[in-house]
């Protein structure tokens, strides 16, 4: 009997028949994947099995039978934990109180015992190996760190049915590593567990059985090990993808980007490296090695405190994202939602964000006509899913929502294009129409620094790889010499040195 079963569960929102009649279950002791495009009803399911939302019709049963949550608390008090894609952590509580919100140990006279939410929370960080002070605030911690946090919280409830929603989107290969041997050992315990991800070759190395979702219903279910991934992208896209990567064509240029001696206090040191034109340098590392805080520095978010940075030639001096943007550098930044887009304005708005003086006409007003058709062709050179351009970008899925990002930062037309994990939580469809995005800039000459914890992106699209270390260059691969097992031993510390 499964522990855990919906049953043709009905679910629109305005405009949209999100789930269409969509069956799914869980046996005990299993890890069951599902899998679909961005917009397919994945999320809506989620909702709907951990008491977010009540569908219209269909029903959930629990041992065989019928329940009703109606709301997240009630589905957690019947053993159903969930660790949501947006991160549900208060700032500025500390690790411990965070794992524990609302349930803390209390001594006497109903005060909470600081010394056993300690202790308890340490016992948890053991899980991931991560020796760190569970008084430290969760404001402090990078954005690996606190997923970390998230999926621990989730944990700490010893639920009976774990739903997983994109896990390991800001996990580098080490704590994606510890999180699926947890994941075997609940699995050994009896624990069942909802894993989604666009991520097909975790699907492929955890999952027991994948469920494919598209257009809101169930297309199939079906082992794991009967599965190819060709076959699963076929059923998840309905449609053959050509090589998701693609390959460069065109020559590499002039050196256009160089750091020299880059340093930022606390987050790297000692950092040179250069970007051809047209060429795509990946940045590999563990988390906490500098990558992002190598990608905000030469942006001028987070400025450098040492170093040089040349730009054709010159050299520049860069101490705002202003300074950047108007020598022509770009930066995609890793998390959209928080500081990338502004999710409440329109699409037409976001993408006229970073070049708003490019549409002033007389006395310096706004042309809204200009503004229009610029986010129309925008709209339909990188085939966003909108309904118009009127739309508010928080409405959009997050395949698309990555797309309008990569169109505000094109728009000014860069010359350097800093892209931190470009494909974050996007389907295996948009992740194609993405990369292919990223060959054509460079094509065009543009000179592309790539951080990314997908080893198989930063292989597939990458012309060299440099891997950071504890804030300092570690080694460098290109061509054969470019392997997963290389580069993670070097990122690790295994081995030494550049591989030339």
């Amino acid at each position: 009997m499964p522990v855990f079963e919906a049953r043709d569960i009905v679910k629109t929102y305005p405009g949209v028949r999100a789930l269409d009649g969509v069956s799914f279950d869980l046996r005990p002791g299993e890890v069951h994947a599902v899998v679909g495009e961005n917009g397919a009803g994945k999320s809506t399911l989620i909702h709907v099995l951990s008491g977010v939302t009540l569908p219209e019709s269909g029903i959930l049963l629990l041992d065989g039978r019928p329940v009703v949550f109606p709301s997240p608390h009630e589905a957690a008090r019947h053993g159903i934990g969930v660790v949501f894609q947006e991160l549900s952590l208060v700032e500025d509580l500390s690790i411990a109180e965070n794992l524990f919100v609302g349930r803390q140990p209390a001594g006497r006279l109903g005060l909470i015992d600081r010394r056993a939410l300690r202790r308890q929370a340490a016992a948890l960080l053991s899980e991931f190996r991560w020796n760190v002070d569970p008084e430290t605030p969760v404001r402090e911690l990078r954005s690996a760190q606190r997923q970390v946090v998230e999926i621990l919280k989730a944990l700490s409830l010893g639920p009976r049915v774990l739903i997983l929603d994109e896990p390991t989107s800001s996990l580098a290969a080490r704590e994606k590593g510890l999180l699926f041997n947890c994941l075997r050992r609940l699995r050994r315990e009896g624990r069942s567990i909802v894993y989604i991800s666009h991520r097909l070759a975790e699907v492929f190395e955890i999952a027991d059985r994948v469920t494919v979702l598209r257009d809101g219903r169930r297309v199939d279910t079906r082992r794991a090990s009967d599965l190819a991934e060709g076959d699963l992208v076929r059923l998840m896209v309905g449609r053959e993808l050509s090589d998701v990567y693609g390959t460069r064509l065109h020559a590499l240029g002039a050196e256009r980007l160089r750091l020299v001696d880059g340093r930022r206090r606390g987050a790297f040191a000692g950092i040179t490296l250069s970007v051809r034109r047209g060429e795509i340098v990946g940045l590999a590392g563990l988390a906490g090695a500098g990558r992002t805080e190598l990608g905000r520095a030469l942006f001028g978010a987070e400025p450098l405190d040492e170093g040089t940075i040349i730009l054709d030639g010159a050299t520049l001096r860069i101490r705002t994202p202003g300074d950047a943007i108007r020598a022509g550098i770009a930066y995609l930044t890793e998390s959209r939602k928080e500081d990338g887009l502004f999710l409440e304005l329109t699409l037409r708005e976001n993408c006229a964000a970073p070049r708003l003086g490019d549409f002033c006409g007389r006395f310096g007003l706004l042309d809204d006509g200009a503004i229009t058709r610029f986010a129309e062709s925008c709209r339909k050179s990188h085939r966003i899913a909108s309904p118009g351009v009127q739309a508010p970008v928080a409405s959009l899925s997050g395949g698309n929502q990555q797309k309008v990002l990569l169109a505000m930062w094109l728009g000014i037309r860069p010359r350097v294009l800093i892209a931190d994990e470009p494909t974050r939580g996007v389907d295996v469809g948009a992740r194609s129409e993405i990369c292919q995005m990223l060959r054509g800039l460079a094509a065009n000459g543009t000179a592309i620094l790539l951080i990314s914890s997908d080893l198989p992106e930063l292989l597939g699209l990458s012309d060299r790889i440099v891997v950071l270390r504890g804030g300092r260059l570690a080694g460098e691969f290109q061509g054969s010499q470019a392997t997963e097992e290389a580069i993670l031993a070097c990122a690790a510390g295994v081995t030494e040195g550049a591989a030339a």
